[in-house]
């Protein structure tokens, strides 16, 4: 077996005992998340990271290159996964999913997104080895997505249930009416069928599926490596669980983050298609800084200048703290 291919396979045999250990012993009795437990495990899963990323440089796999791309994509893939979590806060509360229940959703919903990324990046990577113009159309891409983010208001968020999947899944497999603790199926009226929980899991895969096909693109900008891609890809999700008990609470305060992710993906689209256009090469160690900067700075500008909230909002905040406080 040659280095490439041991890398690969201690990779992701890490990444499934990693797995085995968190669902069978930390959390194999459910239980609500706390911010604290949370931060605790994502500050975890960031040092494993970034000593993965550390070792491969020391021991002369990658050079200080090859280092820096790894960095860069990881931090574009988990910045960009805080928007995800805006769905998956919007779809736990409207099938009012237990917070007990949640972390079980999300590590089912990461086992999914392991399986498709790595198809979509092993496809990508290939197709662009063979027809390097394909980074132009995922930069104009980005680009396009970039705009649509940064105009789109924060009230635009579609009804669950209206979603495709979730139709497409009532029309073809038996739900059933109510769910049973954290089961996906159960038996009622005699029929093995799926519970609502399902569908939240359903809605969670399809969620990081079209999440995926914007962030690939822009990973693929920073490197066409397909082991640097994955590897980035897959360490950021296995944080994005904790991340998701963390900043659940401060989503509102970070109101600008989607503007600074815009930012990002523009600036990612734009470095695809400066070589074409203009022949400009952006050093990725300046790419790096920029995308960071650019983060650091949305989340900085959110707490200085703090969102109003109108007097719908608060009294529907009122009524919320109320209706929790009742036994």
């Amino acid at each position: 077996m040659n280095t490439q291919s041991a890398l690969w396979l201690g990779f992701n045999l890490f990444v499934v005992a990693m797995l085995a250990l968190d669902l069978g012993l930390f959390h194999r009795k459910e239980h609500a998340v706390t911010p604290k437990e949370a931060g605790g495990w994502t500050v975890v899963w960031i040092v494993l990271s970034l000593l993965f990323c550390g070792g491969l440089w020391y021991f002369g796999y990658w050079d200080r290159a090859e280092a820096l791309q790894w960095v860069t994509a990881y931090v574009v893939e988990y910045a960009l996964s805080v928007d995800n979590l805006f769905v998956f806060l919007m779809v736990f509360a409207y099938f009012r999913v237990a917070p007990e229940v949640q972390h079980r959703v999300l590590f089912w919903g990461i086992i999914g997104a392991f399986i498709m990324r790595a198809v979509l990046i092993l496809a990508g990577t290939a197709l662009v080895h063979r027809f390097n113009w394909l980074l132009y159309i995922f930069g104009g891409f980005l680009i396009f997505t970039a705009v649509k983010m940064g105009f789109s208001k924060d009230d635009e968020s579609a009804d669950p249930e209206q979603t495709l999947v979730v139709r497409v899944a009532r029309r073809m497999l038996p739900v059933a009416r109510q769910g049973e603790g954290n089961n996906f199926f159960t038996l009622e009226d005699g029929r093995r069928k799926v519970t609502p929980l399902f569908l939240v899991l359903l809605v969670v895969e399809a969620t990081d599926l079209l999440f995926a096909l914007d962030s690939i693109p822009a990973v693929l900008g920073i490197s066409q490596d397909a082991f640097i891609v994955y590897t980035s890809n897959v360490c950021a999700i296995l944080g994005l669980r904790s991340l998701f008990f963390v900043v659940s609470s401060l989503m509102d305060k970070f109101h600008l983050l989607k503007v600074g992710l815009a930012l990002i993906l523009g600036f990612v689209g734009t470095k695809m298609l400066l070589p074409l256009a203009l022949g400009i090469h952006v050093p990725i160690g300046l790419s790096l800084g920029i995308i960071g900067g650019v983060l650091v700075g949305s989340i900085v500008a959110s707490l200085i200048w703090p969102k109003r909230e109108l007097p719908e909002e608060l009294a529907q905040r009122q009524r919320d703290r109320e209706e929790g406080a009742k036994p």
